[in-house]
C-alpha cells in the first residue's frame, strides 16, 4: 500500500502532482509519502500489540531527519550503526532508552559517545569488542547494557550482499560459541548483560528463515537462564521484504502472529528493527528524460539520476518498476534506463519493455525510499539530490540539493601547492 496513484493519467503523491513538485524543486529528487510512512509505522506497531515490545527503526534504510522525527513522535526507538546515525536520532528527539547500536566495526569515540548518551544497548559482535565496550565503560565510571548479536546460521533466502546470518558472514558471533561469550561477559565488572540479538539479513520474504532463528534463540535463552544470566530483551532485527517487482513477501500481522506464536512464553521485551519494510515503498525517485538513443542493437533512455543516486540496481541487480508521471497514447520499447555516470553498471533498468519515452518527459522510479539517498554519493562530482515529503496538499523539502561549493567544502590545496 502507498500515495502515489495516478488522477486523470498524472502521477499524485498524496494530494500534489508529482509534475508540480518537479516544476519546483527541479530534478532529480526523492519524493516521500508522509501518509504511507505514518500508516506502515503504525501497521507494524499494532500487530506487536499483545507482547512487550520497542520499535526501533533502522535508521540506515533512511536517515534523513524529517522520517527519524515522523517515527519517534510516534513512539519508536532507533536502531543504530554508527556515531553519525546516534547523532542524527539523539537531534529529533529519540528516546536513548529506546536506541540499540549494532555493528561489526564500532569504534572507540563512537562507543563513548553511546556510553554519555545511555543508550538502550549495545548489539555486540566480536569478543573483542565487547572487551573495548568494558574497558571504556570502566574509564568513563559507567556500566555498558549489552546483548550479543547471534549468527544463528540461517540462510535468509535473499540476496548473498544483504545476508548476515550465516557462519560466512562477517555479522554477530557464532551461535555454538556465545554461550562461552556471555559466561565471559557476567565476569565482567562494566557490562551488564540485558539481551541475546539477532539480525539475519534484509529483503526476507519468507517467515521461515526468521521462526528458526527464533526457535535457535530461544533454546540459549534457557541455557543462559539456567545459568542464572536473565535476559530482558529479545531482539529479533528487522529484514522483512516488500514487493519491488513480483515477490510476495509476508504482511506484518502474519509476520507478528509467527513471532509471537514461537516465543509466547519467553518473558522479554521485544525488540524490531524495520526499516526497508517501512520506508521502501513510501518513496520514489522522480528523475527527467535527458536524451534517447539507439545503436542499432539496443535502446537507451538517458535520465538525470545515476548510480550516484540510487545504487541498488547496480550493485544488487535490483528491480525497480519505472514508470512515466504522465501517461500517453504510445507503444512500448525494450531499453536500459540509464544514468550521466561514467560507469557501464550505471543504469536504473536493463532490458526493460517501457513506454517509448521523449527527451524532457518525468519519469517514476517506484519503491525507493529504502537504501536509496542514504547509500547516495557524489560520485562524478555530482551533488546529492533533494529529498522532498509531502503531507495532503503541502510538500515540504526536507533535504536542500546540494550546490557545487558543497562539493569541495573541507578540502584544503595545501600551501606548497600554491
Amino acid at each position: 500500500m502507498n500515495d502515489f496513484n495516478y488522477r486523470d493519467d498524472r502521477l499524485w503523491c498524496e494530494d500534489v502532482p508529482v509534475e508540480v513538485i518537479a516544476g519546483k524543486v527541479g530534478t532529480p529528487f526523492y519524493l516521500y509519502s508522509h501518509k504511507t510512512l505514518l500508516q506502515h509505522f503504525r501497521v507494524f506497531d499494532e500487530a506487536l500489540r499483545d507482547v512487550p515490545h520497542i520499535i526501533c527503526y533502522a535508521a540506515k534504510a533512511n536517515s534523513n531527519l524529517a522520517i527519524l522525527r515522523l517515527f519517534v513522535k510516534e513512539g519508536g526507538g532507533v536502531d543504530i550503526v554508527s556515531g553519525g546515525e546516534l547523532y542524527r536520532a539523539l537531534q529529533v528527539g529519540a528516546d536513548p532508552g529506546k536506541i540499540v547500536y549494532s555493528g561489526v566495526g564500532k569504534r572507540v569515540d563512537e562507543i563513548d559517545f553511546a556510553l554519555r548518551s545511555e543508550i538502550l544497548m549495545f548489539n555486540v559482535e566480536s569478543s573483542e569488542e565487547l572487551g573495548v565496550i568494558n574497558e571504556r565503560a570502566g574509564l568513563m565510571g559507567r556500566k555498558a547494557r549489552i546483548s550479543l548479536r547471534i549468527n544463528p546460521d540461517v540462510d535468509p533466502k535473499t540476496h548473498p550482499h544483504i545476508s548476515t546470518g550465516l557462519k560466512s558472514n562477517k555479522f554477530g558471533i557464532d551461535i555454538e560459541k556465545s554461550l562461552e561469550e556471555y559466561r565471559r561477559a557476567r565476569t565482567l565488572p562494566h557490562v551488564e548483560i540485558v539481551g541475546v540479538d539477532c539480525h539475519i539479513g534484509s529483503q526476507v520474504t519468507q517467515i521461515s528463515p526468521f521462526i528458526d532463528a527464533l526457535e535457535r534463540l530461544k533454546s540459549l535463552i534457557g541455557r543462559l537462564r539456567e545459568e542464572g544470566i536473565e535476559i530482558r530483551y529479545l531482539d529479533l532485527g528487522g529484514g522483512l521484504g516488500i514487493t519491488y517487482n513480483e515477490e510476495m513477501p509476508p504482511h506484518p500481522e502474519e509476520y507478528a502472529r509467527a513471532v509471537i506464536e514461537s516465543a509466547r512464553d519467553l518473558k522479554v521485551t521485544f525488540i524490531f528493527e524495520p526499516g526497508r519494510v517501512i520506508v521502501g515503498n513510501a518513496g520514489i525517485l522522480v528523475s527527467r528524460v535527458l536524451y534517447t538513443k539507439s545503436n542499432g542493437e539496443k535502446n537507451f533512455v538517458i535520465v538525470d539520476a545515476g548510480m550516484n543516486d540510487l545504487i541498488r540496481p547496480s550493485i544488487y541487480g535490483s528491480y525497480h518498476q519505472v514508470q512515466p508521471v504522465v501517461i500517453r497514447d504510445r507503444g512500448s520499447f525494450l531499453a536500459d534506463v540509464v544514468g550521466p555516470i561514467c560507469e557501464s553498471g550505471d543504469f536504473l533498468a536493463k532490458g526493460r519493455m517501457i513506454p517509448k519515452l521523449e527527451r524532457g518527459e518525468l519519469i517514476a522510479v517506484m519503491s525507493a525510499g529504502a537504501y536509496g539517498f542514504s547509500m547516495a554519493s557524489n560520485y562524478n562530482s555530482r551533488p546529492r539530490i533533494a529529498e522532498v515529503l509531502v503531507k495532503d496538499r503541502k510538500f515540504h523539502v526536507v533535504r536542500k540539493r546540494e550546490e557545487y561549493a558543497d562539493l569541495t567544502r573541507g578540502e584544503r590545496v595545501p600551501a606548497f601547492l600554491k
